[in-house]
């Protein structure tokens, strides 16, 4: 999905996530929250393990996957300013010594958090995409569904994804990250609706226009998400999407998720 149709100043962060992520913190004596397993950076996914007990020698791949880790909790609680090695070490339960090993700096942390983040995302709705068979429909749903699906769509990531965005227009690496992102994201949208466009004999429907509107769509109930996590939920989001489907595509949709009878 793509964000930069929103214009997000990285203040709002601050306003509405950062700032109750540290008020939370200092709450519970410093304590950080824990993110799911990712599958992204396939590369690393295949041989990281459990890195709550980090081991004083592990192999690269691992260790750099445990300091992303560690960089997503930081970033999520803290922003990305405020993320320094020492917070990223202290989340992590290593030294500030591995983090300049295997990374030498800040900066080239944060983008390797970000590739892996991006590379993470696409290999869930890749994956969904192709498990949802041949059926246009079931292929669209299933790529709208992994939106909203964990380990893409958790909350710490999400508060990272926007701290990025909201930095991309004064960082480049940032910005050329994002945006080789989104246009891959778009352009399989864009092919998804046209195939069911012709599948489904539908007149009047421009495809390019439905993918921008789902794109929209998501960095919206995205920021929700995040924001404003007691009024809505990942089900919620995704039925949101769903009835737009519905209204777009009234002979296919709303429909059964791939893989669930009803």
């Amino acid at each position: 999905m793509i964000i930069h149709s929103i214009a997000l100043a990285p203040a709002l962060f601050y306003i509405f996530h950062f700032r109750d992520r540290r008020e939370g913190a200092r709450r519970s004596g410093g304590r950080g929250s824990t993110i799911p397993a990712t599958q992204g950076m396939r590369d690393m996914a295949k041989t990281a393990a459990d890195t709550r007990t980090p081991r004083r020698t592990a192999p690269r791949e691992e260790r750099q996957l445990q300091l992303i880790r560690a960089t997503i909790r930081s970033v999520a609680a803290n922003g990305l300013s405020e993320t320094t090695m020492a917070t990223v070490a202290n989340a992590a339960g290593l030294s500030q010594g591995i983090i300049n090993l295997h990374f030498r700096s800040k900066q080239r942390l944060l983008v390797a958090t970000l590739r892996f983040l991006a590379d993470e995302y696409r290999a869930c709705w890749e994956q969904a995409v192709a498990d949802a068979g041949d059926d246009p429909a079931d292929r669209l749903a299933a790529r709208v569904a992994a939106d909203f699906a964990p380990p893409a769509c958790h909350r710490d990531k999400l508060a990272v994804w926007f701290a990025f965005w909201g930095e991309s227009k004064s960082r480049p690496t940032y910005r050329r990250i994002c945006a080789e992102r989104d246009r891959a994201d778009r352009a399989v949208i864009v092919d998804l609706c046209r195939a069911l466009i012709d599948a489904g004999g539908y007149t009047g429907i421009d495809a390019d226009t439905v993918a921008a509107t789902l794109s929209a769509m998501t960095a919206g109930l995205w920021l929700d998400l995040l924001t404003r996590p007691r009024t809505i939920d990942r089900d919620q989001a995704h039925t949101i999407c769903t009835a737009y489907l519905g209204a777009t595509f009234a002979r296919h949709f709303p429909r059964p998720a791939p893989g669930v009878t009803r």
